[in-house]
């Protein structure tokens, strides 16, 4: 034991001179100099992009969540009654085209700053993105799967749930992959909404001239919208096992 203890003891000062070296080089001198990346400083402040962090995740799960149900009830009635397609499509594109920014500032006299004003129009972007990939869908489901079911006597409900949308679930989940990954982007925005986010962070005083919080907000939504894409990309080969490919 008194061995053991005096080679820890041995290792303290070493330890200390090579934190006081990172210290130095990558919070001390590379604040003073204003460097690209300064490494201490965000780990002596990654304390304060957990909220950040945790309001981008509610205002993305929350709108993407609300687009979905939105855009798949309106598939549903489209898909029975086409006509409906290109009006709707059309209006969700109107939506989608509207800049960000002005999307925001528009609502902000009914809805007032804050959460709801943000969701309401990251909601809205989804749109155009979910809706587009549903009907789409749908509409690739192949005549002699419907067929298939019609001859085993199912009625027009189960066929969609039990054969249509099945074989949907790729297109479906294609398209809130695209839209999950283009609502973190946007949801940066929201901070001129009041809607906080990571875009509180990007867009601070203090983080006007001093690069690496910008760069280490931006990384955590980069990581975000990666890590939001491999879940959906799990979901799929969960509901569609019968696409993978297993070796004979």
């Amino acid at each position: 034991m008194a061995f053991l203890a005096a080679q820890f003891s041995s290792w303290i000062p070493v330890a200390s001179a090579a934190s006081e070296f990172v210290h130095q080089r990558h919070g001390g001198t590379c604040i003073q100099d204003n460097g690209a990346f300064c490494a201490g400083w965000v780990i002596d402040n990654i304390d304060r992009y957990v909220t950040p962090t945790l309001q981008h995740l509610v205002l993305v799960s929350v709108s993407v969540a609300l687009g979905f149900a939105i855009a798949f009830a309106l598939a549903l009635v489209s898909h029975r009654r086409r006509w409906l397609v290109p009006p709707v499509t059309a209006a969700t594109g109107i939506l989608y085209t509207i800049p960000s920014l002005a999307f925001f500032f528009l609502l902000l006299p009914i809805t007032g700053r804050g959460d709801d004003t943000a969701i309401i129009a990251l909601t809205a972007y989804t749109l155009q993105i979910i809706y587009r990939n549903i009907v789409a869908g749908l509409r690739n489901v192949p005549e002699e799967a419907k067929d298939v079911g019609r001859g085993m006597g199912m009625t027009d409900r189960q066929l969609l749930w039990r054969v249509e949308l099945p074989l949907a679930v790729p297109e479906i989940v294609a398209g809130l992959r695209i839209a999950t990954v283009s609502t973190v982007a946007l949801a940066t925005l929201a901070v001129f909404a009041g809607g906080g986010g990571l875009g509180s962070e990007i867009v601070s005083g203090s983080n006007i001239t001093f690069r690496t919080g910008v760069i280490t907000a931006g990384g955590i939504a980069i990581l975000m919208a990666i890590g939001f894409d491999v879940l959906w990309v799990g979901a799929q080969r969960k509901l569609s096992p019968w696409r993978q490919v297993r070796p004979i």
